[in-house]
């Protein structure tokens, strides 16, 4: 059986592969889920040819970290602290899921990514009491068709009488070897496994060595929070650095509150850090470490974080995350020299790599996914660029960073595959999509209200 082909003919092509570079009125043909060449006015036979003048072509955005089973409760959550959030959240809302509610809101979630030119996510799922609640997650995955690293967690209630506290709770290696047996026995696919462990911040030490042995013994990525009150085991990253614990596997989402020290040697072993920028403001972590990260030659990844709190749009994420550390260098070259700086620390087209390249590489993924180059996955998002908030586009990295919105994302392809067509996502039924999540999300807000007076 032959090969689907597709010519995407005529565009502006951000590669993000430092060798193509940009390339104007270029074309991309792709043969099933693959990329087999991008240039100028390629030849092609038995292709479907698809016009793009006056439309910009990125990789597909990587976001690197986001809460994906709280989709229902958008907006509710976008007045409170990190201690709010631990209260409301982790305590109390989460508690009222079902594994219905869990599909409802990773469904919907992951479909808005892909409508946002999303088309790989790190989905951190630590409400998953059950096994119920891990496979509608994944089973909701699969339905959007989006690309994910699924990051098994654990969840985080107030413990009854009796009952251990969840930082003394080892990760549940019985659940992640029938999720590698029964979900992901056909290697690699669209949705691959990691895990959502606690790490030392938020477990004891004992606990922390299980899990990181485990993640290693598996080949998963690790990936836990860094911040957020005081650490459960002051000094456990040291602790763990001695056991030789630390390396590329390890992820850490946040990590505003590690020393330079600390940092530094987190860096010089490899570990990759997701930041969440508007989430960090908002909730009280602290200031966003990306020129912290950048200073030690380290490259940070984005994540929307949280969609109780904020827009699931990357973009937004990318700006809201080069516009902060732009403030930070801007106001420490005044303070030291009396003046305007010269020209800007950080460039739009670095920004742009924090949600493509950096996130495939932190994935382990760079063979596959990040930039616009021959033999990867295609991977793609179709910006419009003709429209009044973007049009004349001088420079087309730029155009994409500062003026890209929703409104502009034309279509999007993953591996191959149209997920978006002409502003509007390819999916069945998505008004009883979002009808069961509305429903979902006011059972479990209106259960939390009854139970204890409800968030404010």
């Amino acid at each position: 059986m032959s090969l689907t082909r597709v010519l995407l003919k005529g565009a502006t092509v951000v590669t993000m592969d430092d060798t193509l570079g940009d390339l104007p009125e270029a074309d991309i043909l792709i043969e099933g889920d693959r990329i087999v060449a991008v240039g100028l006015s390629l030849a092609y036979h038995d292709a479907e040819v698809i016009p793009l003048a006056g439309h910009i072509v990125i990789p597909g955005l990587i976001n690197a970290h986001m809460h994906t089973w709280q989709t229902g409760l958008r907006s509710i959550a976008a007045n409170w602290t990190l201690l709010d959030y631990f209260r409301w959240m982790h305590a109390g809302l989460a508690t009222c899921f079902t594994a219905e509610d869990i599909f409802c809101a990773t469904q919907v979630g992951a479909l808005n990514q892909i409508n946002c030119g999303t088309t790989t996510l790190v989905d951190w799922c630590h409400n998953n009491p059950t096994a119920a609640h891990t496979d509608a997650a994944l089973d909701a995955l699969f339905d959007a068709g989006i690309r994910a690293t699924f990051m098994h967690g654990s969840p985080k209630p107030d413990p009854k009488p009796g009952q251990p506290h969840f930082s003394e709770i080892p990760h549940p290696r019985n659940e992640v070897e029938r999720l590698l047996r029964e979900r992901f026995a056909g290697g690699e696919g669209l949705v691959n496994l990691g895990l959502a462990i606690l790490g030392p911040h938020y477990s004891t030490l004992e606990v922390a060595r299980h899990d990181i042995r485990m993640a290693m013994e598996l080949g998963l990525v690790a990936s836990m929070h860094q911040g957020g009150g005081p650490e459960k085991v002051p000094g456990g990253w040291e602790a763990l650095d001695r056991d030789g614990l630390l390396g590329p596997w390890i992820n850490i989402v946040h990590g505003n509150d590690l020393s330079d020290e600390r940092l530094a040697r987190l860096v010089q072993l490899g570990v990759s850090f997701s930041i969440a920028p508007e989430g960090e403001l908002t909730q009280g972590h602290g200031f966003p470490i990306v020129g912290r990260l950048r200073a030690l030659g380290a490259t940070p990844t984005m994540g929307v974080d949280l969609e109780s709190i904020m827009s699931g749009d990357m973009f937004s994420v990318i700006r809201i995350a080069l516009g902060v550390q732009r403030g930070f260098d801007n106001a420490a070259s005044r303070q030291a020299t009396g003046k305007i700086p010269e020209t800007s620390t950080i460039t739009t087209r670095e920004a742009l790599s924090w949600a493509t390249t950096a996130g495939a590489r932190m994935l382990g993924m760079s063979s596959r996914i990040g930039s616009i180059t021959p033999g990867k996955q295609a991977d793609l998002v179709v910006i419009d660029a003709t429209a009044i908030n973007m049009c004349p586009a001088h420079d087309p990295v730029s155009a994409v960073v500062m003026q890209t919105s929703l409104a502009n994302i034309d279509s999007v392809m993953i591996a191959g595959n149209w997920k978006k067509r002409h502003g509007r996502l390819l999916t069945a039924d998505l008004p009883a999509k979002l009808e069961r999540l509305a429903s979902s999300g006011r059972r479990i807000a209106r259960t939390m209200n009854l139970r204890a007076g409800g968030p404010q």
